[in-house]
């Protein structure tokens, strides 16, 4: 049986890593296994890239942060992320192609059938089953970021308009796999409406799910 793949998103300061994390370590309770990625990284050569895309020191271009983030993401893909699926395995990935359409289309304003185009060359045509949307104005993103004390990496420190188009990216996007939580609720707020959003998406496939605790309101889906 293949497995299920799911994907968390937002902007920076949303709080997806740690949501990332914590879905995983429900499925697992649930019995189930789950894999945890994150782009751009997951294997040895998109690492470097990660590197390569997000040190200041090197201050990639927009065509050249694109193209290494496409690397990191076919590697991954590749190597990692289908692998797990054909094992029947959840994959749960912070971050993946909507970032893409959030950073490099709207934020650095490459032309975007093309970087669409590229996108699916290097996933494969892969899509995610579940994509859940973490949305938080900038100001609370950087805020939150600020507070942890977190190093900014390049994208990260970068202008404020950025974020803002980066942002407004995000809270538009719509499709059948996607789902939007507001990341200004109470964490745990977030965590319970991610969860139900899962077991409705993946009930079906995984029946385990189905007897887990229902937990937290309705989440809204667009699509």
């Amino acid at each position: 049986m293949r497995g299920a793949f799911l994907v968390v998103e937002g902007p920076d300061g949303a709080g997806k890593t740690t949501l990332a994390a914590q879905l995983a370590q429900r499925l697992r309770a649930a019995g189930l296994e789950a894999r945890e990625v994150r782009e751009p990284g997951g294997t040895p050569l998109a690492e470097r890239a990660r590197d390569l895309a997000l040190a200041p020191e090197f201050g990639a271009a927009p065509l050249a942060e694109l193209f290494l983030m496409l690397a990191a993401r076919a590697d991954n893909v590749a190597k990692t992320i289908q692998p797990a699926l054909a094992a029947g395995h959840v994959v749960i990935s912070d971050r993946f192609e909507l970032s893409t359409e959030a950073y490099q289309i709207a934020g650095r304003q490459l032309p975007r059938e093309a970087v669409l185009a590229a996108n699916r060359l290097a996933t494969g045509g892969l899509v995610p089953d579940l994509t859940l949307v973490v949305d938080v104005p900038v100001e609370t993103g950087l805020a939150r970021q600020g507070k942890a004390g977190k190093r900014p990496d390049r994208i990260e420190g970068d202008d404020r308009a950025l974020h803002e188009r980066v942002a407004r990216a995000f809270a538009a996007a719509a499709g059948p796999s996607v789902v939007h939580l507001d990341g200004t609720r109470p964490a745990e707020e977030v965590e319970r409406q991610a969860w139900q959003a899962v077991r409705q998406r993946l009930g079906e496939q995984f029946p385990v799910l189905r007897v887990q605790p229902e937990t937290g309101a309705q989440v809204e889906e667009n699509g």
